[in-house]
């Protein structure tokens, strides 16, 4: 029964700090005996000023965070799932981008990717406007990570959980656990982080982990925090609150997912639907 731990940010503008904070999470996961530590989206950085954002993209400072992470990874035999940084891809846009490191092959291949697909676009009732796509570019492919502590692994970023076909390709994948970290707003939080992300671990009969940003950040935006993990079944094992930052453990119990789906087969029930 593998442990795993979440770790819940409050980062802010400061790249350094945000990464002393994750190398101080892998050491106490490692410690305590997980092995996998799953962060937010955007955990080395969270600025929506993104003339200062892109300062840092320029220096480089996010290909030393990738090294670090990799040597961590190695020193301390533990797998890490960074659930995003932005990375550029063209002249203006970057990626919204996750990175699976795997001890198990660290040196071999570079680490497993994922570019979130779903940009969030929007302007809520609180006043709050959010351009994703003014800044990032949006990625194409599923992708799932497939020899892990917890078996095959869905990736997806935050505002992806709300769009059925990307988590109906990741059950047909036959995922046993989907990573989606986020930086959730407190409004729409308090609708629907709950709600949609026990559907998507009920729809794919799979754990769902949801490593979230929380609380008020340096650039003045706040999130909705409540990191999550909740099993096939759609009970909740662990919620972290929307108070403070921390890290989280929450023990996988893998026979779970053949035992939920034995008793609700809807995988193996799924028919195509005519256009």
């Amino acid at each position: 029964m593998p442990k795993i731990a979440v770790l819940q940010m409050n980062s802010g503008i400061d790249p350094e700090e945000n990464l002393a904070a994750i190398q101080s999470a892998v050491k106490d996961a490692a410690e305590a005996g997980a092995k996998i530590l799953f962060t937010p989206e955007m955990a080395a950085l969270l600025d929506r000023d993104r003339k200062r954002a892109n300062a840092h993209l320029s220096a480089g400072y996010y290909g030393g965070v990738l090294r670090s992470l990799a040597l961590l990874a190695e020193s301390y035999k533990i797998d890490i799932a960074l659930g995003s940084l932005p990375m550029p891809v063209t002249d203006t846009l970057n990626a919204n981008r996750a990175y699976y490191f795997s001890r198990a092959n660290l040196g071999q291949v570079p680490p497993v990717t994922y570019d979130k697909m779903h940009m969030f676009d929007v302007e809520l009732s609180s006043g709050e406007k959010w351009r994703e796509s003014s800044a990032y570019q949006a990625g194409e492919d599923v992708v799932t990570v497939d020899d892990t502590p917890l078996g095959r692994l869905g990736l997806a970023i935050c505002y992806d959980m709300r769009f059925p076909a990307l988590f109906e390709e990741l059950g047909r994948r036959k995922c046993d656990a989907i990573s989606i970290p986020a930086a959730f707003t407190v409004p729409t939080g308090k609708a629907h982080w709950h709600v949609l992300l026990r559907a998507r671990a009920i729809e794919a009969s799979a754990f769902v982990i949801a490593a979230a940003q929380v609380g008020k950040h340096a650039d003045g935006r706040t999130t909705y925090g409540h990191s999550l993990v909740v099993d096939p079944w759609g009970d909740v094992l662990l919620d972290m609150g929307g108070e403070s930052p921390g890290i989280g453990y929450c023990d996988i119990d893998l026979a779970r997912i053949a035992e939920v789906r034995s008793q609700v087969p809807s995988l193996a029930n799924r028919r195509e639907i005519a256009n």
